[in-house]
């Protein structure tokens, strides 16, 4: 039996530049984390870790409820003063064995279907250890990064977060074309959000 392909979605942040707090910010009849968790699910992942931190009992009380089964939560508890890479951390300990995984944040609740479809395509077709998408020649969210990585993620203690340890590896990113804005725009400011609900 083949390994899954699994998601890891990060939603502990402050949301400072929103001036509100953006996983729980309303989108299409549910919440901005709900429109991301869905969209991975749908595209591709057979189930999600979400890393929480910043009013992590609202979100995971949000998602057991919504996904029971397919989404499990866990916390960065170091939220508050250390950065990205150490909620990708923290998830890739929580994963269960699987054969690559999504990651993404949990601001970028516009990616299509087809994209994660790309990402799969590219990856079986070339054997990538790392996969991203690319929009009008702009690299963007998810990656799609092979199991084999994750003890490198995990002991990684360098700069520059992932980019730093892919430079480290000497790793290349094998690109997938997209036609979907929505791989390379997030939520981080007032104006996102609004652009995203019109």
């Amino acid at each position: 039996m083949s390994l899954p392909v699994l998601a890891l979605i990060l939603a502990a942040g402050r949301s400072r530049r929103m001036g509100a707090f953006k996983p729980l910010l309303p989108l299409g009849g549910q919440t901005v984390l709900e429109c991301t968790v869905e969209s991975v699910l749908t595209g591709g992942a057979d189930a999600a870790v979400v890393v929480t931190g910043n009013r992590a009992d609202e979100l995971e009380t949000l998602l057991h409820r919504r996904w029971p089964e397919r989404v499990r939560c866990v916390r960065n508890p170091d939220w508050a003063s250390s950065d990205m890479l150490r909620s990708v951390q923290t998830g890739a300990a929580a994963l269960e064995p699987c054969c690559a995984f999504f990651l993404l944040p949990g601001d970028m609740p516009m990616v299509k279907k087809s994209s994660f479809s790309a990402l799969l395509a590219a990856r079986e077709r070339t054997g990538a250890l790392l996969t991203l998408p690319s929009w009008n020649g702009r690299r963007g969210h998810p990656a799609l990064i092979d199991a084999a990585l994750i003890p490198a993620i995990l002991s990684y203690e360098g700069a520059d977060g992932l980019r730093g340890l892919w430079r480290s590896l000497g790793l290349a990113p094998t690109l997938a074309d997209v036609s979907d804005p929505g791989t390379v725009l997030d939520l981080d400011t007032p104006e996102d959000y609004q652009r995203w609900r019109a």
